[in-house]
């Protein structure tokens, strides 16, 4: 590995594109990670984010732009072991064991993990022995992300990796992926539990429409939306008109008889809505993840970024 190599980070998107015909899956995609880092990718769907992953792992091209992994096209970095990953859609391996299904994924490694620490950070330590095809779909799971991580890989990317994992099981599969990253290791997910994003990544990015619109930390995405939500119970009452006209609202939404009101400043929003009348149920929150990634991907947000991604840590 050249200095230039040791020295790139390890995920480098650089205006890259995909289009399927009409379609441009992704578009104009910006996008670097380095060493270390847990990085979220969240997205509606049709955002982007699964052909973003197959562009990164080599197993599609960009129409335009590039694409590199430590320094060197995906294919390369993929075939030196420097990747792992956990897809979607994976069947597993009849007829074989879970300790022997692992071997085999390390022995084709140049540097993997011992084939036992990979099964208990995989939380498979009593299943070893078992056959992988008789498992549930939870430990199959677990038995997907032992293989993605046996080799050892600098970069490990998992797409939508807790699905199908009962509430204990994803606490262990998350305490797992932070003794991986303890090692210096590079983790990027896709996930639809945003609340596990907001736990568990030191950074989140936010793609739609095939383009990066928002990086950086959690809390620096809450802080850019609006960091308060004012709500209240209607009580089979219509919304008060001119909800949106109040001081510091953002944005109005109503769900299950409640209006919740997204503020730059809950307390000027509250005391105006007071002066339309009595007020019930009402609740002042900071806005989460969620709240935030709504207000990013609503169809009134434009596509272009919110804010840039932080300084980037030393590449591997």
């Amino acid at each position: 590995m050249t200095k230039t190599h040791e020295a790139a980070p390890v995920v480098a998107f650089a205006g890259a594109v995909r289009t399927f015909g009409e379609v441009r899956a992704v578009a104009g995609l910006d996008l670097t990670i380095g060493r270390g880092e847990r990085v979220a990718l969240l997205g509606r769907n049709g955002a982007g984010k699964s052909t973003s992953i197959s562009l990164l792992l080599g197993l599609d091209e960009p129409t335009a732009g590039e694409v590199r992994l430590f320094g060197e096209p995906p294919q390369h970095a993929v075939r030196a072991g420097r990747v792992g990953a956990m897809l979607q859609g994976t069947k597993p391996v009849p007829r074989v064991t879970v300790r022997e299904l692992v071997n085999f994924v390390a022995s084709s490694y140049p540097n993997p993990m011992p084939v036992d620490e990979a099964l208990e950070l995989a939380g498979l330590g009593e299943l070893a022995g078992r056959r992988a095809d008789r498992l549930s779909g939870g430990q199959a799971q677990r038995v997907n992300f032992a293989v993605a991580l046996v080799g050892d890989p600098g970069l490990l990317v998992l797409d939508e990796p807790t699905a199908a994992l009962d509430v204990a099981a994803r606490r262990s599969f998350w305490q797992s992926m932070h003794a991986f990253t303890q090692r210096g290791k590079t983790v990027l997910f896709s996930t639809h539990y945003l609340e596990e994003a907001d736990q568990n990544a030191d950074r989140v990015v936010v793609i739609d429409r095939g383009r990066v619109i928002a990086d950086g930390s959690n809390t620096d995405i809450k802080q850019a939306v609006g960091a308060s939500l004012v709500a209240f119970d209607l009580q089979g009452r219509s919304a008060p008109a001119g909800l949106a006209s109040l001081p510091g609202v953002l944005s109005v939404a109503t769900r299950d008889g409640r209006v919740q009101l997204r503020t730059a400043d809950s307390d000027a929003t509250v005391y105006a809505l007071a002066q339309l009348g009595p007020v019930r149920g009402l609740e002042v929150t900071s806005a989460g993840l969620e709240d935030a990634f709504l207000a990013l991907t609503s169809p009134a947000t434009t596509s272009a970024s919110v804010f840039s991604a932080p300084t980037q840590k030393a590449g591997s």
